[in-house]
């Protein structure tokens, strides 16, 4: 297993160098990857109560008001349409694949193998896992930090109706929670990042807590509820962390098995693939950090699961 390690700029503004053996620390990869399926519009014919003989029937396929019924092949015929001019526009190969509905029975979560912490059971700490147990053929987008504010990234998803999640760190959304606002207005879900996205096995459990649970409240005041969710920053955790975080409300700490830049893929795993449910890191970066925006990025990472035949699912609804 390989060690997804992001390579940005960025990185070395902030805290966070491992130290050697701290017990139960987890140095799991460095900050180094949501849903609104496709709308199929259904139909439904009208038919008269025919009680009385000389109560005159809709004809076949009409409503009562004498209106055609809605034609469901039709609606998804104008759709398909949609998106094949919406995949031209932003410049995607081929159209994004449709995901299937959420399942009705949510997937049983627990923490990958060699990424417990002690008491992970007893204790019922919330999993750090990377791919979520699932049949489909589905991936999550998942994005970090909120740095770069991109008004066409959002305007892209939801042009492709591609739903990810946002992990967000307080210090870089304060100056403009409103686009962060918008995204969720669009169906896409905000999750926590921490305040300052430090490294948290090297801070107190005190402080570890000061930095997500504050960030709870945070998020209940901009966005309206608490998350149930944590991405710890940089992938790193203890056993602090997790104990922190359950106190605050969180279920769930999922990480990454992949990372998507402007330019190229990096994989958790040695075989270098795709797997159905991995989650896929990237960052809310732009050409003052990359050789791209945000659209450039979303165009690759699209462009590549789509070739492999996943469609982008909201991994909220697999929680």
């Amino acid at each position: 297993m390989r060690l997804v390690v992001q390579n940005d700029k960025s990185r070395a503004r902030r805290r966070g160098t491992a130290p050697g053996g701290r017990k139960h620390a987890m140095a799991l990869g460095c900050g180094a990857a949501v849903l609104a399926s496709t709308a199929l519009v259904t139909g439904c014919s009208g038919s008269g109560s025919g009680s009385d003989p000389g109560t005159a029937r809709p004809a076949a396929g009409r409503g009562a008001t004498g209106h055609a019924a809605p034609d469901p092949r039709a609606a998804q015929a104008a759709e398909h349409t949609r998106m094949a001019a919406a995949a031209k526009r932003w410049g995607l190969d081929e159209v994004p694949i449709a995901p299937p509905a959420p399942p009705k029975v949510k997937p049983h979560i627990t923490a990958r193998a060699g990424f417990e912490v002690d008491h992970q059971e007893d204790w019922g700490l919330p999993p750090v896992f990377t791919t979520v147990p699932t049949r489909n053929k589905v991936v999550f987008l998942t994005i970090d930090d909120g740095s770069e504010k991109d008004p066409r990234f959002l305007q892209m998803m939801r042009d492709l109706k591609i739903p990810y999640t946002a992990f967000l760190s307080n210090y870089l959304v304060k100056d403009d929670y409103g686009y962060f606002r918008k995204a969720q207005s669009y169906g896409n879900t905000l999750n926590n990042h921490t305040l300052t996205h430090p490294y948290l096995p090297g801070l107190s459990y005190e402080e570890q807590k000061h930095e997500i649970c504050d960030m709870q409240d945070i998020m209940r005041k901009q966005f309206g509820k608490r998350p149930t969710v944590l991405r710890p920053p940089y992938g790193n955790y203890n056993q602090d962390t997790l104990v922190a975080a359950k106190s605050c409300g969180i279920k769930y700490a999922p990480i990454w098995n992949e990372e998507v830049y402007v330019d190229h893929w990096e994989f958790r795993e040695d075989d270098q693939q795709l797997r159905r449910g991995d989650i896929v890191l990237t960052h809310f970066r732009g050409r003052s950090d990359w050789d791209g925006t945000m659209v450039d990025d979303m165009r690759r990472f699209l462009n590549k699961v789509t070739r492999e035949g996943y469609a982008v699912a909201r991994l909220e609804d697999y929680l």
